[in-house]
């Protein structure tokens, strides 16, 4: 089978997308070919049998992070946009234009469409892919719908997510699937020294991942005399910048300076790295879809903290005891930390084994590129 898959950005430079790279690699072991139609390309490096089109969201300076050499950029990306053209209007056209374009120029080099988070694509393309006789999945995870997502559930064959508590989840054409960690490259590393009682938050930063409350709990520790580090590291897009800084401000103004570290995101190539230096994995986003960074983590063997009620489904309720708190509860959250630093090594090390075993059993990217052939296949 032959599949189109369209996603945001291809680009294994990218701290939130970077992932992305991973499931084409993945997905090229099974599938005859794949072209892949990206809102924006980047640097990656793929197998022969991958195309790689973009619709024109490049970026223009230099990228900050690599990883690896440079194998391929920006192939097929249609015209750029001139200096001095930023009108919106006109580069949403150009993008447009570029999709029809390439979804009708390529229609014989695909049987099968997978549309990763972004129900426009499903909208745009639904009733020509249906003409043509394609078939139609959408990977959408997010809890909020509506009118948009609606419709391109209706345009689509399949529908995947992660979680239960996914919009989609609520159809009969959807599929719940796995998470798709590449457990060969999050991997734990015997040589590597956890920093003892640290903490690790490594998320984008914005108000839905609920840093604030992190900082609340940190708090709450110190008062307590608990000894400890954290370690905060990502990056705040423009909308939210004025939340990074308001935590950081929050930080100083407790006098946690001495404590809590803030550094600049990473990209998902370097992930495995940043998992392993600290010895608590903490994710507060509320309950909804299953978090990749979580099971990232706990694919490094790393202990993991969380209150999102869909590892209730993934957690025995011996490992719930210590790897969940309740939801917003910063001091309950604080707690959970010092019981964590306290136990015995052996049985954190056990622990977390066994947190690594459910995402290499349930969660891997193998098992998801199997799945995602057996649905489109059939």
């Amino acid at each position: 089978m032959r599949l189109l898959i369209l996603t945001q950005k291809i680009d294994f430079n990218d701290d939130i997308l970077g992932f992305m790279h991973g499931w084409v690699v993945e997905f090229a072991k099974h599938f005859e070919s794949i072209i892949v139609i990206a809102l924006g390309v980047g640097e990656y490096k793929l197998p022969e049998n991958v195309r790689i089109l973009s619709l024109g969201k490049e970026k223009n300076s230099i990228l900050p992070h690599t990883c690896h050499s440079r194998e391929g950029r920006n192939p097929g990306s249609g015209s750029r946009v001139k200096p001095g053209m930023t009108n919106t209007a006109f580069i949403k056209i150009k993008y447009i234009f570029n999709f029809y374009k390439y979804a009708w120029q390529y229609r014989n080099e695909y049987d099968g469409v997978f549309i990763h988070m972004n129900q426009e694509y499903v909208i745009l393309g639904g009733l020509l892919w249906r003409l043509l006789g394609k078939k139609v999945a959408l990977w959408r995870n997010h809890q909020a719908g509506g009118f948009w997502v609606k419709l391109a559930v209706l345009f689509s064959h399949l529908v995947f997510c992660t979680s239960r508590f996914a919009f989609v989840a609520r159809y009969k054409k959807n599929r719940i699937m796995p998470v798709g960690i590449n457990t060969d490259f999050f991997k734990p590393n015997p040589g590597t020294n956890k920093i003892s009682r640290s903490t690790l938050f490594f998320s984008r930063i914005s108000p839905i991942k609920r840093l604030d409350l992190l900082v609340d709990a940190l708090n709450l520790l110190k008062r307590q005399n608990v000894d400890f580090t954290a370690k905060i590291v990502g990056d705040a897009p423009a909308r939210d910048a004025a939340y990074l800084e308001e935590n950081k401000r929050k930080v100083r103004d407790l006098e946690l300076e001495d404590k809590v570290e803030f550094k600049k995101g990473e990209p998902n190539c370097q992930a495995p790295a940043v998992y392993k230096q600290s010895e608590v994995f903490i994710n507060l986003t509320n309950s909804g879809s299953l978090d990749k960074t979580t099971m990232e983590a706990m694919a490094c063997e790393q202990l993991v903290l969380v209150s999102n009620r869909v590892f209730e489904n993934i957690f025995s309720n011996e490992q719930q005891k210590f790897l969940m708190f309740r939801e917003g509860d910063a001091d309950d959250l604080a707690k959970k930390i010092k019981g964590l630093f306290d136990l015995e090594d052996s049985f954190k090390k056990n622990m977390a084994s066994q947190a690594r075993e459910i995402v290499v059993s349930r969660h891997s990217l193998a098992i998801l590129a199997v799945k995602l052939f057996e649905a489109l296949s059939k």
